[in-house]
């Protein structure tokens, strides 16, 4: 289960996440009982979790906690969540001439990669 937390300002396409996240879970062979939560946050909570996590007084665009722990009576285990700026996701996508869609699909993407490998 792919599992999108986000605040409403952002316009985040849940459809669209999910799809991209089922794709890259095929191709990269992990089963349906592996669960992700994907986090959208502002800029004050991602740099209060970097300074916290990584240690740096700056926000990051994109980070990932991995779990392993089984839920939902051991049906499920949940792999990680991955924790998105959406700020930043949008200057990123400015200062890179992408949509936004195709730069946070390249976080997502770069943060489950830090999950499982």
């Amino acid at each position: 289960m792919i599992t999108i937390i986000t605040s409403s300002r952002y316009k985040i396409n849940r459809q669209k996440i999910k799809l991209f996240v089922q794709s890259i879970f095929e191709k990269e062979q992990i089963t349906s009982e592996y669960s992700l939560n994907i986090v959208f946050v502002g800029k004050n909570k991602m740099k209060s979790f970097t300074e916290r996590y990584k240690g740096e007084k700056e926000a990051l665009p994109v980070l990932s906690f991995p779990y392993h722990e089984k839920i939902f009576d051991d049906r499920e285990i949940l792999l990680g969540e991955v924790v998105i700026c959406y700020p930043l996701v949008v200057l990123l996508s400015a200062e890179r001439n992408k949509r936004v869609d195709e730069v946070t699909n390249d976080l997502i993407k770069h943060g489950i990669d830090n999950l499982i490998k």
